[in-house]
């Protein structure tokens, strides 16, 4: 008996060890092999994993009651000439004003974050960085590649490339080496259309010349799939909107008019970074324009 009792004494002792064990290897953190720690990039660690809180798009009174995200929208960067006119230099940004307008961002711990990331964060309430900021680029520029991509690397930046594809490979616009390497480093590729029609007199096979061409061009390009969309001149119309949704188009990029209260997603405000502005003018704008963020 005492045999017996020894030895049922000490098979329940490995199996509560057992248990013991278990328990603590379930309550151990996993590892995400595809996310870098903070020590390893500081910039990556709160914008490449979002914590998703729903699996249903939100309704468009609950995207609409979301603080907005400041996105800033660049065209030409380059010096200016003295044949400029005062409205054309409110689309160009000498490379000097760039770069302090950057580096003020990355001094007061903006992030930047890309189009996905602001689309779970709308429709799905996933989270964001404490000061998050979108840089969005328009139009194919050249410079945008060989003055804004450079800058943008040294703070561990990404953008968003709104390329029109009828000035691809034309002197002064970029190539299609150029975007896929851009889409390659991590910078996003979307689409602006093929010579930037105003989309309010799309009419017929406008949708197939101005959206779909292109957006099958730029996925060849990168290999990627293109789901966002810039409107050309910031100027939309509600019959736009069902439009672009046929053609795979996730969410739509304005400027300054009022959000559509039955499509946001489709009518995200945008704002105009000048020249003129410093790098603190440009925070000060981003505020004003959408809020403290």
């Amino acid at each position: 008996m005492k045999i017996q009792h020894l030895m049922i004494r000490t098979l329940s002792l490995v199996f509560a060890w057992a248990l013991l064990a278990c328990d603590s290897t379930s309550k151990a953190p996993k590892e995400n092999p595809n996310t870098q720690s903070k020590a390893e990039n500081p910039m990556v660690a709160d914008t490449v994993s979002q914590t998703v809180v729903s699996s249903t798009i939100a309704p468009a009174a609950a995207i609409l009651a979301k603080q907005e995200v400041p996105i800033l929208c660049y065209h030409q960067l380059r010096d200016w000439k003295p044949t400029d006119s005062k409205v054309a230099r409110d689309y160009i940004v000498p490379p000097a004003a760039f770069a302090a307008q950057l580096k003020a961002l990355a001094d007061s711990g903006y992030q930047t974050i890309l189009p996905d990331q602001l689309y779970n964060y709308l429709a799905f309430g996933a989270s964001l960085p404490k000061k998050p900021v979108m840089l969005t680029f328009d139009d194919t520029d050249l410079d945008q590649y060989t003055i804004a991509a450079p800058e943008m690397k040294k703070y561990g930046f990404k953008g968003v490339y709104f390329v029109m594809t009828v000035s691809i490979g034309r002197p002064r616009y970029m190539s299609k080496e150029q975007i896929k390497e851009l889409s390659d480093q991590g910078h996003v590729i979307a689409s602006h259309t093929w010579d930037h029609h105003n989309v309010k007199k799309y009419a017929g096979s406008d949708w197939e010349t101005q959206i779909e061409k292109p957006t099958k061009q730029l996925e060849a390009i990168t290999g990627k799939k293109i789901e966002y969309f810039a409107y050309p001149f910031g100027l939309w119309n509600p019959q736009a909107i069902p439009e672009l949704k046929k053609r795979g188009m996730k969410a739509a990029f304005q400027l300054y008019a009022p959000r559509d209260q039955q499509d946001p997603l489709f009518t995200i405000r945008r704002i105009i970074i000048t020249g003129t502005m410093s790098g603190q003018a440009t925070i000060a704008r981003m505020k004003t324009a959408f809020g403290k963020s």
